[in-house]
């Protein structure tokens, strides 16, 4: 039985795709490099609870930075800082409380969001947005 057009053109599609889990994990990879390059501290990376996750959590000078990060391709149609959600905010500000509670700290905190744009073919770091302040405990409001 032949093979289509369209079913080929699928398959070589699909070949050059990665997962989201490893284009996530490339964004958190150039993120880690551009907080070091910055004077970070990285103290966590994907600290989990049950009720959230926090993707970087790190230290500059005597603050804590509670980072999300956003990884999209190039040509994405949406800001990765919309995918921030109030629910999503929600979670991290609960994650970073929990955070605070085991670790016994008490410095202040920023919560920031790194957007990371990849190449889709080769996940190559085309370029870094980072977010100072991307929102706050106050209201779980954005501040963009």
């Amino acid at each position: 039985m032949p093979v289509s057009q369209t079913e080929l053109l699928k398959e070589d599609f699909a070949m050059t795709l990665f997962t989201k889990k490893q284009t996530g994990d490339a964004g958190e990879d150039y993120a880690v490099r551009y907080l070091k390059k910055h004077g970070c501290k990285i103290l966590e990376r994907n600290y989990r609870k049950k009720y959230g996750e926090i993707d970087i959590i790190a230290r500059e000078k005597d603050c804590l930075l509670f980072v999300e990060v956003k990884t999209r391709h190039i040509n994405s149609l949406t800001e990765p800082y919309q995918a921030v959600t109030y629910s999503k905010r929600r979670k991290i500000i609960m994650t970073s409380e929990a955070y605070l509670s085991e670790r016994k700290e008490n410095a202040y905190c920023r919560f920031d969001v790194c957007e990371v744009f990849v190449d889709e073919n080769t996940l190559k770091l085309d370029r870094i947005r980072y977010i100072k302040n991307a929102f706050t405990t106050e209201n779980n409001r954005a501040r963009r």
